[in-house]
């Protein structure tokens, strides 16, 4: 029984230190960009993106796809640059055990 109180006390204070580094990561943010910088996004650590900035010279109404297309590119970029960087600091915490929806 002593065991398993130490182990509840053990993740109890994993779950306040998970529930702190998504705190913070939610302040951290990456940045990506498509088309050799012409569209930057900028997402931050609990998968939101912050600002998306696009070079006039990309503005294009005759090739509104490429416009899309670079967004597009830029904005996965920037999240999976995000979930990389949420599983990185989770994985310092769990020390590498991959527990499901984390």
């Amino acid at each position: 029984m002593k065991n398993m109180n130490s182990m509840m006390k053990q993740a109890q204070q994993l779950q306040k230190k998970m529930m702190k580094t998504q705190a913070e990561l939610a302040t951290k943010t990456i940045e990506a960009s498509a088309g050799g910088g012409m569209v930057k996004v900028i997402a931050n650590g609990a998968q939101k993106i912050e600002s998306i900035v696009m070079e006039k010279e990309v503005v294009d109404p005759d090739d509104i796809e490429m416009l899309q297309d670079l967004i597009l590119a830029a904005v996965n970029d920037a999240l999976n640059k995000s979930q990389e960087m949420v599983s990185s600091e989770m994985s310092k915490l769990t020390g590498g055990l991959n527990i499901p929806g984390l």
